[in-house]
């Protein structure tokens, strides 16, 4: 009998013992998971019961919560829709949320920890819970400049300031109105989301941050720069100038845009190359410096490094472990090279600034209900991937480039604009990726940018970043300049 006692104990011990496991696992683990589950009908209601804060663009609202009359107290809203829909993203009755409306949630619907004792206050004295409002840094007057100049592309266009890292345009197309997923009937919201899903393009994707193509002519900033500070070469150096390059260990070649050399006489400057562009000399170059000089300048920009600002950044990749041919290849964005917009923009921001670059955001301020700031924007340093002289050097290539190389499309009258354009393939039969980017005033930096146009511009493969993505980049300069 007491044996079997013992036995019933040790059982009904472990049963306690498994209860209170998973309880605590619940309750404190997985809390968080729960409660961002689309599939929580509790929290879903629980999170309408409060007026979630807005998102605001000089002080204007693009995402903000009106009170309904249904079983929901309130509505998001975002009055000017697709223009921002790339910023806000969407905030849904049963299919989450994302952009800033995910990133920002615990602030939005006054749920972090800076916000639970006015939380905690308003439920006391009978006040309706309110989450606090985020001050993004965008530029209206950028932001519909860059909206406008993509038109019907599909891409992307991302401007920002230096000096501090402010995002002041965040453009991904094809768009989409996050209104049309904010509604109040779950079969209406999933019905669109599944139908935005299916669409060409992925609307849904922001570009500017989570889409990677090959970086093109865009990446000799990077091999341009491993080559003057990790080599130690000079703008003078001299690379064979060959109108086709036989990759070592294939039977493939490179050639340069147009099928010729790179300028006249038997040999090449990386400078000539630079401004003009040449994928011979470059991949050359590549093949003499290594691919180690051009991995630590790729990652010393943020190649394969993490970032939020504040929605997760896909990480660009420089590879390792190339053979020499694929080496040659990466030196000039081909190969295994791929580049998020807002990583390419990084590039021109760390030659603007002198060679350090600022860590890249959108939020320029959070503030509580009662207008008490929460969190105020601080500039970062997210890396000095250049010496000043380094930066100097490649910003004077860069203003060759645009006034009489590559990129003359990006020219500004009165302003000296820096700029680098890149035609990227896809391969055999698949359209071009076109890109540029740059900065200006150059001798005194307010903006940089970068664009990329995808599907050949609807040009296949005889459009080029020059003739597609420059223009459009310009606008966005000139956006600035204006103000």
């Amino acid at each position: 009998m007491t044996r079997e006692l013992k036995r019933v104990t040790v059982v009904v011990i472990l049963m306690f013992a498994t209860l209170l496991v998973s309880t605590t696992i619940i309750q404190f683990f997985q809390a968080g998971n729960l409660a961002d589950d689309a599939r929580n009908a509790r929290t879903i209601y629980a999170s309408y019961d409060t007026e979630r804060g807005p998102i605001l663009v000089d002080g204007q609202p693009i995402a903000v919560s009106v009170p309904t009359t249904d079983e929901f107290k309130y509505q998001r809203t975002y009055p000017q829709g697709a223009l921002y829909s790339a910023v806000t993203g969407y905030y849904t009755l049963g299919q989450g949320s994302s952009q800033l409306e995910q990133a920002m949630n615990d602030y939005l619907s006054g749920t972090s920890n800076s916000q639970f004792l006015d939380y905690l206050n308003r439920l006391v004295t009978g006040q309706n819970p309110q989450g606090a409002s985020i001050e993004t840094t965008i530029d209206p007057v950028v932001q519909q400049a860059a909206y406008d100049a993509l038109g019907d592309q599909q891409g992307a266009v991302i401007a920002i300031e230096p000096s501090t890292g402010k995002i002041l345009a965040m453009v991904s197309k094809p768009d989409y109105d996050p209104n049309a997923l904010a509604v109040h009937d779950s079969q209406q919201v999933l019905d669109t989301y599944e139908t935005l899903l299916g669409a060409d393009g992925d609307p849904l994707i922001n570009k500017t941050i989570n889409d990677l193509n090959p970086p093109g002519s865009t990446f000799k900033i990077v091999t341009t720069a491993a080559a003057l500070q990790n080599a130690g070469l000079g703008i003078d150096h001299t690379e064979p100038n060959l109108a086709r390059l036989p990759l070592p260990g294939s039977d493939s070649t490179v050639s340069n845009s147009g099928g010729g050399t790179c300028g006249g006489g038997d040999t090449t400057t990386i400078q000539t190359a630079f401004v003009l562009s040449c994928n011979i000399p470059m991949a050359e170059l590549g093949m003499e410096i290594g691919e180690g000089a051009l991995g630590d300048m790729a990652k010393a920009f943020g190649f394969g490094t993490d970032l939020s600002v504040p929605m997760d950044v896909s990480q660009s990749v420089y590879p390792r472990g190339l053979d020499d041919a694929q080496v040659a290849l990466s030196a000039f964005g081909q190969g295994s090279d791929v580049a998020t917009p807002i990583q390419i923009a990084m590039l021109s921001a760390a030659v603007a600034n002198g060679g350090k670059l600022m860590t890249p955001t959108l939020v320029d301020e959070i503030r509580a209900p009662d207008l008490s700031v929460l969190q105020s924007f601080e500039a970062k340093e997210f890396s000095t991937p250049l010496t000043s002289v380094t930066a100097s050097t490649l910003s004077q290539l860069m203003v060759e480039a645009v006034e009489s190389g590559a990129a003359t499309n990006a020219r500004i009258d009165g302003v000296s604009v820096a700029g680098k354009t890149g035609t990227a393939e896809n391969g055999e039969g698949d359209p071009y990726t076109l890109w540029f980017t740059g900065f200006a005033p150059a001798d005194n930096p307010r903006v940089a940018v970068a664009v990329v146009v995808e599907n050949g511009g609807g040009l296949g493969q005889s459009g080029s970043g020059n003739q597609v993505a420059a223009p459009i980049a310009q606008r966005v300069l000139e956006a600035v300049l204006s103000k």
